[in-house]
């Protein structure tokens, strides 16, 4: 996954086009640059998975 299509993921995700990512393990550092640096940050909620992946939904309250 590179920058552009971590960005694209989280859009759609916030549109409500998808209601949740998954994340590998192998491309959470590059997904993780992305999703810190935008303004709705806190918005976006991550669950670990077994095995190092990852699970983000949309939240409408952010988290504190």
């Amino acid at each position: 996954m590179d920058k552009q299509q971590a960005q694209h993921l989280l859009d759609e995700l916030k549109k409500g086009i998808l209601e949740v990512i998954s994340v590998e393990k192998e491309d959470f550092m590059t997904f993780r640059e992305v999703l810190t640096k935008r303004e709705d940050f806190k918005h976006f909620r991550g669950t670990a998975l077994r095995g190092g992946g990852c699970m983000y939904q949309y939240t409408d309250e952010p988290r504190s």
